[in-house]
């Protein structure tokens, strides 16, 4: 197939007829700044991921511990590639000037921003949907879910991404240069071409449709753990007598139930996460789609696209430290932390109190 780049790239109203504005010095330490520091938590994360698989695959977590690492790997990819891309035009500044012209770097620049934006809402939406069953219906997640479907569903999922990142290299829709001229994405901002409109949709609707799924799975994956933790004494007594027969079982169980907590807790804060960072940019996305009325040019606007943008990259460096800072290793040595320091204030209190006794007689 002919692959045709749709050379026709649309600049902002805010553009036209004028230059580019100056970038400061400390915005491009910050963009530095966030690149590293992205990149170096996201491959700490897989590095303990790496150390961890064998507890998962041993108890029967493989499924999400491969949508975990889909999930920091596409984050990896999106502060690597559109970092790059975003630190050359802060640097080129002949790029500034020349700015007026159709080129394909920011078609790719473009694609490289919707492709890795999208993708870590879908993988975060599958794990919720994978912990869900696996929780709610533990036989069939067993049973049917396995390594090779969650491969599957990962390559769908990218698939997807890809296909709706590169639909403007077909003539579908276009990619421009966005305000402050350092990124480039779909047309937003004033009336544009039907495809460019319903691309501008499809890449909002699909990451608020991921993130409500997200919430959903996880508000039904912790009813029923909290289902499983209250259940009647009878229950736990009968449970109790059969694991005294049967410590072994007793144990597994107990490590189990202890891994799903441990992951429902990882992954209902990247839920949490991810709303908050990337619900303001793609409900203004959705919004000015919705409403394309002829306005004036208004810098708010921009500057308010501009921030949620920061605001959603943001996501992608929380993304592994989460993962880095709710495992139970160190949940649990945090809680012996406090639970030991009301014992060691009490001991203490007491000394004091027996010196004082002492000192008096």
């Amino acid at each position: 197939m002919d692959m045709k780049i749709n050379s026709s790239e649309q600049l902002s109203p805010w553009l036209n007829g004028s230059t580019w504005p100056p970038i400061r010095s400390s915005s491009i330490g910050m963009s530095c700044f966030t690149m590293t520091f992205g990149a170096i938590s996201n491959l700490t994360a897989l590095c303990i991921l790496a150390r961890s698989r064998i507890r998962f695959r041993r108890q029967s977590k493989a499924p999400f511990l491969l949508l975990t690492v889909a999930l920091l790997a596409a984050d990896l990819g999106g502060h690597v590639i559109p970092g790059a891309f975003a630190l050359y035009l802060h640097m080129d500044q002949q790029y500034k000037l020349q700015a007026q012209k159709p080129t394909t770097f920011c078609q790719v620049f473009g694609a490289s921003m919707v492709f890795f934006g999208i993708c870590p809402l879908l993988f975060g939406g599958a794990m919720a949907v994978e912990r869900c069953v696996a929780i709610t219906q533990p036989f069939f997640h067993a049973a049917v879910i396995t390594v090779t479907h969650v491969r599957r569903v990962v390559f769908f999922l990218s698939s997807l991404a890809l296909i709706l990142a590169v639909l403007p290299f077909f003539a579908i829709g276009t990619y421009a240069t966005q305000f402050p001229g350092t990124w480039c994405f779909l047309p937003i901002h004033q009336p544009q071409s039907t495809p460019d409109t319903y691309l501008a949709l499809a890449f909002s609707c699909l990451g608020l449709t991921a993130l409500t799924l997200s919430l959903l799975c996880n508000i039904l994956s912790g009813v029923a753990l909290l289902q499983a933790r209250i259940k009647p004494r009878s229950t736990n007594t009968k449970s109790t007598g059969r694991c005294t027969r049967r410590p072994s079982s007793a144990s597994t169980s107990s490590s189990f139930c202890t891994l799903d907590i441990e992951m429902m807790a990882q992954l209902a804060v990247l839920t949490v996460v991810s709303c908050v960072c990337w619900s303001p940019f793609l409900a203004h996305i959705l919004v000015m789609q919705i409403n394309q009325s002829p306005r004036p040019s208004d810098n708010d606007q921009y500057g308010f696209t501009l921030l949620s943008l920061r605001l959603a990259s943001w996501n992608q460096i929380l993304d592994p430290w989460i993962y880095i800072l709710l495992r139970r290793a160190v949940l649990f040595r945090v809680c012996c932390f406090y639970t030991q320091r009301p014992l060691e204030t009490a001991n203490s209190s007491y000394a004091d109190e027996r010196r004082q006794t002492f000192s008096l007689q």
